[in-house]
């Protein structure tokens, strides 16, 4: 597999958020990935940490490891030694909510954000990954709290994958001019991330703004992180602005790179408002 082949997979590699309407906004590239369990509000510094709390935070960064390597069940294990030894370390019970949501325990993934958030209420990632599983869930007023608790936050450094996924939630609950602000507001401050561009360029296509659509997809596909879905929309989006050429050259990358995808397969039927 070549570097931009593996660069689309990564981002399109995390859980999907499955459309109820199934709209084609969230299928496939609308991920949003977890914030990172740790990070908390509460800043201790080395000094201030007692030996306990140490041992807790070796063994919570154990468990972060192995979650972020797929190792799920190790990683469950190393947080209930963690939590064991040092059962007021919020983070812990953090991470904990993430990794039930990874087995498909909503209840204990609930449990475990609340649990955090009953530590440091002030914890915005915990926020986030809560205002996340409410979205799975279909809880969209209380996830849009859980996000804008998380941005609440003046040391929380990444409001723009919080606006990302508030933005995704949004489009999910039928809120579509919502879910353009929060996008166009995460694309404000982080232009790479290639989740928040295709669905930005989703949402102005489904509403016929074509020349903006085509702003925000064309910086995708001439990026690294071009894929099948990417290049498709792109190629609507050209179709629509009547530029054959671009049209062209994108049904040309489409062909020679995923030439079994579905989108592949959609472009020879001329499939363009399907």
């Amino acid at each position: 597999m070549g570097g931009r082949a593996r660069s689309a997979a990564r981002w399109l590699a995390a859980a999907a958020l499955a459309s109820a309407a199934g709209s084609a906004l969230l299928a496939g590239c609308a991920a949003a990935p977890a914030a990172q369990p740790s990070a908390s509000a509460n800043i201790v510094t080395p000094s201030e940490e007692t030996e306990t709390r140490k041992r807790a935070r070796i063994r919570l960064e154990l468990a972060t490891g192995y979650f972020q390597e797929g190792k799920t069940e190790i990683a469950l294990d190393e947080l209930k030694q963690s939590i064991a030894t040092d059962p007021t370390l919020g983070d812990a019970y953090n991470l904990l909510g993430l990794v039930y949501m990874r087995l498909g325990d909503n209840r204990q993934a609930e449990e475990g954000f609340r649990k955090a958030l009953a530590i440091n209420p002030r914890d915005a990632n915990a926020h986030h990954n809560y205002g996340w599983l409410q979205c799975q869930q279909g809880r969209y007023p209380e996830a849009t709290r859980s996000f804008e608790q998380a941005m609440a936050n003046p040391l929380y450094p990444d409001k723009a994958k919080t606006l990302m996924a508030q933005g995704l939630c949004q489009a999910r609950a039928g809120q579509r001019a919502e879910a353009e602000h929060s996008l166009a507001r995460s694309y404000e401050l982080d232009a790479g991330n290639p989740i928040t561009g295709y669905n930005l360029a989703q949402l102005l296509y489904m509403r016929g703004d074509y020349q903006r659509a085509q702003f925000y997809i064309r910086r995708l596909n001439n990026s690294e992180l071009a894929n099948a879905e990417s290049l498709w929309l792109g190629i609507k989006v050209e179709n629509r602005m009547h530029d054959t050429v671009a049209m062209n050259q994108l049904s040309e990358q489409l062909r020679k790179r995923f030439p079994q995808s579905r989108e592949r397969q959609a472009l020879e039927r001329k499939a363009f408002d399907e």
